[in-house]
């Protein structure tokens, strides 16, 4: 899961390309792609250290984008490249609008690890600002996060059988086996006892609600995850960053966008965990209010317990963010912006109890 607060890497493209050499990357994509032009390439990693690596492959071919797990450590479940390939495969003929896939290839290929590639689509992706003269007016910038909200409802109403997924993850229990994942990676990754964080999780057990709904689901759903229209703000071209993706409860995905959201209004505590720039707190961005209500109209869901998703997001925000602190201590991740994270725990943990303090007694 990707954090996206401060880190260069992901906001420039490095001419290093570690991971995925020229040299070996050139060959694979003339022979797969059935083009001998591709032998000299160039490859840029556009963003990486955190997450899985994407890179971007130029030749007098064309552009097109590969992506392969980290350097690093990585943890048993995370970075599977056949997941990413077949979720965004089986989407392709959906209203959820993906990358096309060209191929997939195995951990025995020359680059040492599985990795696939897919087109590049043209676009913004904004996780600081949006681009100059870009969405200059309230009314489109309210048009990208409507966008946002309606193709997240898409993508919760797609029928996972109907497009092949019907086996691509076990929806029923989904929060408690959330829950007791991410309670087994705090302990694992911790440097110190946090009471709190420790008095959220188990708060989040007592309360966790009914299950009301069973879909795919992202796993990481959030503005800076999407590429926007060069020139159409309000449309989104595709959804990026499948890794984390599921069959499972829709709200996880409601609750991490409104985790991840920030409005003007915002207080101290909320503004405190913010963990990417506050771009949604421009005006004309809908409200977190308005994102619920548009989520409830499009998929007709019960969304009263959207606190409670929220307040888990902050949760396992505060337990992935330790984790890359402690990995990185440990000197297994490329890249910075390391130290802000072991400094987001404790924000996160109180914007999770903030959030629970404010629902109605159960």
């Amino acid at each position: 899961m990707s954090t996206g607060f401060n880190d260069p890497t992901a906001q420039r493209l490095e001419r290093i390309a570690t991971g995925a050499e020229p040299d070996v990357v050139g060959p694979i994509l003339a022979d797969v792609l059935h083009d001998p032009r591709w032998l000299a390439c160039d490859v840029a990693l556009v963003s990486g250290g955190k997450s899985n690596l994407t890179y971007r492959v130029a030749s007098d071919a064309g552009e097109v984008i590969l992506r392969r797990p980290p350097l690093g450590h990585i943890l048993p479940t995370a970075h599977d490249m056949v997941r990413e390939y077949r979720v965004l495969t089986a989407l392709a003929e959906t209203a959820v609008p993906v990358p096309r896939t060209l191929y997939l290839g195995d951990g025995g290929s020359p680059l040492g690890a599985s990795f696939y590639i897919m087109e590049r689509v043209l676009g913004h992706v904004c996780r600081n600002e949006l681009p100059p003269a870009y969405a200059e007016t309230p009314e489109r910038r309210r048009a990208i996060g409507e966008a946002l909200v309606d193709v997240l409802a898409a993508l919760h109403t797609v029928d996972p059988a109907a497009v092949g997924l019907a086996e691509f993850g076990r929806p029923a229990g989904f929060m408690e086996r959330q829950l007791r994942r991410w309670s087994k990676q705090w302990e694992a990754t911790k440097v110190e006892e946090l009471p709190a964080l420790e008095s959220l999780r188990d708060e989040l057990v007592r309360t966790v609600p009914a299950q009301r709904g069973e879909s795919i689901v992202h796993g990481d759903y959030r503005l800076d995850n999407t590429v926007l229209h060069p020139n159409r703000p309000g449309t989104i071209v595709a959804v990026l960053d499948w890794e984390m993706s599921t069959l499972g409860d829709p709200f996880t995905d409601l609750g991490a966008l409104l985790a991840f959201w920030s409005e003007e209004a915002d207080d101290e505590v909320l503004m405190a965990a913010r963990i990417v720039a506050p771009v949604t707190s421009a005006s004309g961005f809908p409200s977190r209010a308005d994102v619920i209500a548009r989520y409830a109209a499009r998929t007709g869901m019960d969304v009263s317990a959207v606190d409670w998703y929220q307040a888990f997001a902050f949760f396992k925000l505060a337990v992935v963010c330790q984790g890359i602190a402690a990995r990185a201590a440990g000197g297994a991740m490329v890249g910075s912006g390391f130290e802000e994270a072991q400094r987001l725990v404790a924000p996160l943990v109180d914007a999770g109890r903030y959030l629970l303090s404010a629902r109605p007694a159960a």
